[in-house]
């Protein structure tokens, strides 16, 4: 009988850390409000996991984690239909596109990255099922879970101090102006090189996310960086209406401010 419930009930770590110290083969199964995802274990190592709706072969991985381009992938799918992850890991290996390094190195990453993502779900049905495990043809990673659960509880840490800083991807950057500032000498990495040509008062943060494939939390990320590099400051998207209520408030007075300040003060000496 299939273990199952809800994620409010037990988070995504404390199901990790159960399958972890059970020592458990199988897969854990998370169905979120906007997608489902596959996590597979065996003796509680994490071996392997996917995504609902994306491309899980090893080539469609190659092509995301760019080791590989959509031409490449296309050609050899093409020259050799219905191969297996293995039997096309070792055709990719043998047509000297990538060495076995590289595959398994692709694909340890592409996995933590979504195990990762998973830590941040709070709402949504699991069930695990006991010696349920991917395809015989599947290429697996052999991960502990201690060290998965230590840095995807660091991320969560990350994700909430992010959304503090980076509140509302809806909103635009603008470089600010700094005299005798040059972006071009500023060393900065091929993410945030991209994410950097779309700055542009036009452009919402999520827009520029979506434009350069990057998640929330990734773009959160990058912005953040960009901020406290003092490049960018974020600013109301152009043509976006000012609230209605914004409209009313009335300019403080710094007369009243000062007084009200002074007032308060007194009151606390008094306590």
């Amino acid at each position: 009988m299939a273990l199952k419930g809800h994620l409010r009930d037990f988070s995504v770590a404390q199901l990790f850390n159960l399958i972890n110290l059970a020592q458990k083969s199988g897969t854990l199964t998370l169905d979120g409000p906007d997608q489902a995802a596959w996590v597979s274990f065996r003796e509680g190592k994490l071996i392997y996991a996917q995504l609902g709706g994306e491309d899980g072969t090893i080539t469609g991985i190659l092509v995301k984690t760019g080791l590989l381009t959509g031409k490449q992938a296309t050609i050899i799918t093409t020259q050799y239909p219905n191969k297996g992850d293995q039997e096309m890991g070792l055709l990719l290996i043998n047509a000297d596109y990538l060495t076995q390094q590289d595959i398994l190195a692709s694909l340890n990453d592409h996995i933590l990255e979504i195990v990762f993502d998973l830590f941040t779900w709070v709402d949504g049905f699991f069930r695990f099922d006991a010696d349920v495990l991917p395809p015989g043809d599947r290429i697996t990673i052999h991960a502990d879970m201690e060290n998965v659960i230590i840095e995807g509880s660091r991320r969560v840490k990350e994700s909430e101090q992010l959304d503090v800083e980076v509140p509302n991807l809806d909103m635009a950057l603008r470089f600010v102006e700094r005299p005798g500032a040059d972006i071009q000498k500023v060393k900065l990495n091929k993410r945030e090189w991209k994410v950097v040509s779309f700055v542009n008062p036009k452009n919402t943060i999520r827009q520029i996310g979506k434009t350069v494939k990057l998640k929330d939390i990734e773009i959160r990320r990058v912005v953040y960086g960009l901020l406290q590099a003092g490049l960018v400051e974020i600013v109301r998207p152009e043509g976006m209406p000012i609230p209605a209520q914004a409209q009313r408030i009335r300019p403080v007075d710094q007369r009243e401010h000062a007084s009200l300040i002074d007032r308060l003060i007194q009151r606390i000496r008094s306590l």
